[in-house]
């Protein structure tokens, strides 16, 4: 594992950036499908929103002023393609952003690559009746345990704010999964 200083001054460097490129696809690109993925639902709509979140990684590398972490900047770019992604599909279907996500996790159960049981499916149904902002605060703490803090940064919104829309989500959740 690559110093991240090293790395982003390798990005930065015409003569290192390719292979430097590669490193940081390597060191990330799991982390990234799998937080896209949770916004996106399907695995080849995930794979899409993780290539132009390289893309875009790549051709603004040297725009980065590394007031975060590296990967906290990717992290931003990667929910903002995903949320991107949703809105313009949902505007393809005619249809609000909310039942965009409600159809593609209705479409899991047909999903190959879905491998989960009856209760992660309900927990996914149960997610997409949130609003986006509150989906991708529950996802970022339940299943990233991202601190509020790093949360924060990403979402450009206060820990305090966060905290409630996780309190707020997690409330939804339930009543959907006792109601059900």
């Amino acid at each position: 594992m690559i110093a991240e200083n090293t790395l982003i001054a390798q990005l930065k460097d015409p003569l290192t950036q390719e292979q430097a490129f590669r490193i940081l696809m390597s060191q990330y690109k799991e982390r990234l499908y799998w937080h896209i993925r949770k916004i996106v639902i399907s695995h080849d709509d995930a794979d899409d929103v993780l290539q132009n979140t390289f893309i875009k990684v790549y051709r603004n590398i040297n725009n980065f002023k590394a007031e975060s972490k590296l990967y906290s900047w990717m992290y931003r770019i990667a929910t903002n393609e995903s949320i991107t992604f949703i809105n313009k599909r949902a505007k393809q279907n005619n249809v609000d952003v909310n039942e965009m996500q409600y159809k593609l996790v209705a479409s899991l159960e047909a999903d190959v690559y879905f491998d989960g049981d009856e209760m992660q499916l309900q927990l996914q149904k149960a997610i997409a009746i949130l609003p986006q902002k509150q989906q991708l605060v529950f996802n970022m703490k339940y299943f990233d345990d991202m601190k509020y803090k790093d949360m924060s940064e990403v979402l450009d919104t206060s820990v305090g704010a966060l905290k409630a829309s996780y309190h707020h989500a997690v409330k939804k959740i339930e009543k959907f999964l006792t109601d059900d």
